[in-house]
């Protein structure tokens, strides 16, 4: 489905990320019930910083790719500029989710 090397590696890395840094938080909360520690501060803190980044980072390659692809598609075809720009607009979401859960990580 994907073709393109770069956009695997990138959906990859996003994918795996999403999954794997609300686990580091739940994690460090069960440490945190342990032993307080300034570790787990630092710790939710990279792992809220690496949601929202990797977020942001396939958010941005997206729309790249999107925008490109749209403005030729517009060249083309000018009754399409609305679905260009919902299109446009999608990956958006990626990154309210992203920030959503690095809320949530930094307030557990």
């Amino acid at each position: 489905m994907i073709k393109n090397r770069l956009a695997k590696v990138v959906f990859g890395s996003t994918f795996l990320a999403t999954l794997m840094i609300p686990a580091i938080a739940i994690a460090e909360e069960a440490a945190e019930e342990a032993a307080e520690d300034w570790r787990v501060g630092v710790a939710k803190a990279v792992a809220a910083g690496a949601a929202m980044s990797f977020s942001a980072l396939s958010a941005g390659y997206a729309q790249a790719r999107i925008g490109a692809a749209g403005a030729g598609a517009l060249a083309e075809r000018p009754e399409v500029g609305t679905n260009i720009i919902v299109l446009q607009a999608l990956p958006e979401i990626i990154v309210l989710l992203g920030f959503v859960i690095a809320f949530m990580i930094g307030a557990a």
